[in-house]
Parts: C-alpha cells; structure tokens; sequence
C-alpha cells in the first residue's frame, strides 16, 4: 500500500498539489488539524522513508502536540501495521520518522537537526515568533521539501500573518482560508458550541468561529459595545458632513523614541449622534507631524480638542500644544483634569454614549483595535481589578474616552410664548 485516499472538504483542494508553503488559516470546526493529520499520514505512506517535523512555538509535553491526532488518523485509516508509534515520535514506512517539538526551545545550531526533513507542520502558527520562522525556513531544505501552516488569526502583525496574508507572499504558496461553515462533517456538538458563543460572546464570535482578526480583548471594556455597534452596522462607511464642524480629539505623546503615541480621533456631533471619521497615531514624532497630518486629510479648520496637559510644555521644544496650535491656525479647546478617577470617568462617559456613535471602518480601523484592547490590569491572586491597563491600546482609547466626555447633549430650545394681547403686541 503506497497511497492513502483521505476524505477532504473541497476548500482544502489546493493544498493537496505539491507547493513549498502550504498555510490554511480560519476558525475553531474547519478541520484544518484533521487535513493537514491526514496529509503526513498519507504522505509518509507514499514516499517510503518519509521524515515529517510537527512542531509549535512552545511544546511543553506531547500532549501539547499533534502526536494523539496522527495516532488517531493512522488507526482510522487502518495503517497501524505500516507505522511504530513509539512514546516520542513514530516510525513511518521504510525508516522514516515523525518528530514533534517546540520551536522556541531551538537555536541556530540545533535546529539543524531538521535538514533533511521532507515536511515540518507548524500548528498554532499564530503563536510563531519571527525569530522561530527564521530559523525553521532555510532548515527544511531538501528537495521538494514542503513548510504547512495552520493557525487561528489572531492579529495582523503575527509573524505568519505577515508571512502568508501579507501584500507579497513566498514564491509557491498556496494558502486557504476555512471555516467551519465549509466543513461538511462539522459535528453537532460542535454547532451547539458555536450557537452558545454567538449568544453568550458575540464580541468573540467572529475570531473564535470564523477566523477573523482578534478585534476584542476578553474582559476589554468596550467589547460588548462595539460587538452591538458592528451588529447594528454603526461601523461601516461614513461621509462628512461638509457644513458640521470637525472635531479633533487629542491624547498628547511626546517627541523621542521612548515617548507614548499621539493619538487623534476625527468627529462630527450632529444632533444627537456622534460620527467618527478617522483616526491617527504616531509615535515619538513632532507636532509639526501631527499638524501636517491634519491639514493633508482636510481637517485644517478642525476644532483641536486637549486633555489637560495640552497646556503644559513639551520638553524637547519648550512650546504647549494648546499654544502651538492656536499659532498654526487651529481653534483649541482644553479639557480640565478630572483629578482622580479621571479614566473611569471616559469609560462610562464611553460606555453611556456607544449607542450613539458611528464610525468609518476603514480609516477607523486601527482605533477601533485599540478600543477592542483596552482592558482592565489585573491582580489574579486577589482577583481584584487595577484599572486599566496601560499598553499600547491606551492611548486610542484615552483620546476617545476625552471626547465622550467632552460632549455635550443637545438641547432643544421651546419658542418663547408671545402674548398678542399685551404691549407691543400686533392687537395693541
């Protein structure tokens, strides 16, 4: 027996050509595990003396590894006489072997134990440092030799993302996207699973089932709300209203290398509803940067709204912001410092006014990441909060927490009653 029939989702088709990288991303119910277990299977059948590398980032037992799925695969397909499953690798047909490891455990030196393997799946791609990937791609180097990948998107910048979901990929690769919705086996169970998560999580739901970007951090403090607005389609395209004010929401950085972002949120309030139009963020640059910026996206006549410290000067250029920009043409509006508790206060400001507010997805998007982040820091032995986090999603959500707070409501002015009858009156 030299070649093994596997069952596949059609969605799977391309990865059974030959190709040097092989990647299928998506969420939890696709079957990429099962196909990518059924490919080594298959493929240490057809090539007697096969050598297959399963591997993942941090591998700390086999049970962490794909070693029970292959066992699993090699009984079901009936093979078991054709491989020795021994307790930390498997012997294929011919002399070959299946090995699995973590790859954050190698340097460049050891890792040089794989050079003559003709496969290395990486499981939990997603979880994959630069520096592991490498050190693995020039390792697996002989003739017709195959790199696959299979992963959970997770955020834009992972490594793997970069690698086969960027603007250029390697030369010969082939990569799939799959979900549970293009598996046809796709158990009961597992649809009760998804069913719960789409009530219980929706602000998880589209990562988890369906493979997108993690927009969401678990426990974020505006996830619910902004799962309600992408449902609601409160975030999509929004035009500017040419006539309405533009507003521009600061969270001030600094200038030099180690200094926070600046981060700068475009809106409108009209009526009752707050429309946000883009955003910006720049790290260690000038204000002149920042300025330019404004005047290139045709917000130069925009309301600069600070936070406190806007008044305060910068260290390297000796100027405030308030000042500056008020010399660059701008009208500036400081907000005065809310003293303790100033950061919850944005964030129920925040969470009051959600319902209300609309934002341009695509010029919002790397905002909207931050909002989807910015969590609360946490004491897991007191299980007690500390307030939130202060990481790079921070700044985003400060700006946009300054200008809920900012915001005033509407008011609606009643016509005053006039007295016909009294003087001045037309009847007097």
């Amino acid at each position: 027996m030299n070649e093994l029939t596997i069952k596949r989702a059609p969605v799977f088709r391309p990865l059974t050509r030959p190709a040097r990288y092989k990647g299928a991303h998506g969420g939890r119910g696709s079957g990429k595990s099962q196909f990518f277990a059924d490919l080594m299977v298959a493929n240490a059948i057809r090539k007697p003396g096969f050598r297959g590398l399963c591997c993942r980032e941090v591998q700390k037992s086999l049970k962490e590894s794909a070693k029970r799925l292959i066992e699993s695969k090699i009984q079901s397909h009936g093979v078991g006489k054709l491989f020795e499953v021994q307790e930390a690798q498997i012997k294929t047909p011919g002399g070959g072997v299946i090995v699995f490891a973590g790859l954050q455990d190698h340097t460049s030196e050891s890792i040089k134990s794989y050079e003559g393997f003709d496969v290395a799946w990486v499981e939990e791609a997603q979880t994959v440092s630069p520096r592991s990937l490498n050190l693995l791609r020039p390792t697996i180097r002989t003739p017709g030799s195959e790199l696959w990948f299979s992963w959970n998107p997770r955020l834009k910048t992972d490594a793997v993302d970069l690698m086969l979901r960027g603007s250029e990929l390697p030369t010969n690769a082939v990569v799939i996207r799959a979900n549970w919705d293009a598996n046809p086996w796709f158990p009961a169970e597992l649809e009760q699973e998804r069913l719960d998560c789409l009530r219980m999580q929706p602000e998880q739901y589209e990562h988890i089932w369906n493979g997108d970007y993690v927009t969401v951090s678990e426990g974020a403090y505006f996830a619910k709300a902004l799962a309600v607005a992408k449902e609601e389609h409160r975030i999509g395209n929004l035009a500017a209203d040419p006539l309405m004010t533009f507003r521009a929401f600061w969270d001030i950085g600094g200038t030099g290398a180690k200094a926070d972002a600046c981060s700068i949120w475009i809106a409108q309030f009209i009526g009752r509803e707050i429309r946000v139009l883009d955003y910006y963020e720049a790290v260690g640059q000038p204000l002149a940067a920042h300025v330019n910026w404004l005047r290139e996206q045709g917000y130069g006549s925009a309301l600069c709204v600070l936070p406190h410290d806007g008044v305060t000067h910068d260290r390297v250029f000796s100027v405030s912001y308030d000042g500056a920009l008020k010399q660059a043409g701008f009208s500036v509006e400081v907000i005065k410092n809310q003293g303790t508790g100033a950061a919850t206060q944005r964030i129920e400001a925040a969470r009051r006014l959600f319902p209300r507010i609309w934002f341009d997805a695509a010029k919002c998007d790397a905002g909207l990441q931050a909002l989807g982040w910015y969590h609360e820091k946490r004491d897991e032995a007191r299980g007690i909060g500390l307030g939130p986090e202060h990481d790079w999603s921070s700044h985003g959500a400060d700006a946009f927490g300054l200008m809920c707070v900012a915001y005033n409501e509407p008011t609606t002015k009643r016509p005053a009653k006039r007295n016909y009858a009294g003087a001045g009156g037309w009847m007097a």
